[in-house]
């Protein structure tokens, strides 16, 4: 048994005519992000550049949950275009506009038009943790093993 977690959502001032956030597939993680950029001055990513991308949305999510934002698959492999801090994460106590991160790592420039698919929003429920300060860990067979220490390469 599932229990169903409302998100509201509001729509910006302006930003009626982008779609909402929604799932592509019925068994879709992520609902895909649109871009509210205005229809008169697309918006274009050189190579290298980054731009934070409105979506025309607020959201407010129960206190359990996060909302990650994560790349677009089909940008990312056909055109470079991928989240720059990723995921990035949405707390639950936030209420401004989502906004996307997004980088050019293509080798072409790359126009975004009001209304592309430009993200994903996935949530993601975040247990209570209360941290302790103690003053030794118990010991692991990694210990502090770090980067790159179970292989070679």
């Amino acid at each position: 048994m599932s229990l169903l977690n409302v998100v509201k959502l509001m729509r910006l001032p302006g930003t009626e005519d982008v779609h909402p956030p929604q799932r592509m597939s019925e068994q879709a993680s992520g609902f895909d992000l649109y871009a509210a950029v205005p229809v008169e001055e697309p918006l274009v990513l050189k190579p290298g550049e980054r731009a934070l991308v409105p979506t025309g949305i607020a959201i407010a999510m129960p206190e359990q949950l996060e909302a990650q934002i994560r790349p677009r698959s089909g940008l990312a492999f056909k055109h470079g275009i991928t989240c720059l801090n990723t995921p990035g994460t949405i707390d639950a106590d936030y209420r401004g506009e989502i906004k996307v991160l997004l980088i050019n790592l293509g080798q072409q420039p790359f126009e975004i038009v009001r209304n592309e698919r430009i993200a994903q929003m996935v949530f993601q429920h975040v247990p209570p943790v209360q941290l302790e300060t103690v003053l030794s860990l118990d010991d692991t067979e990694r210990g502090s093993g770090g980067f790159g220490h179970t292989g070679s390469r």
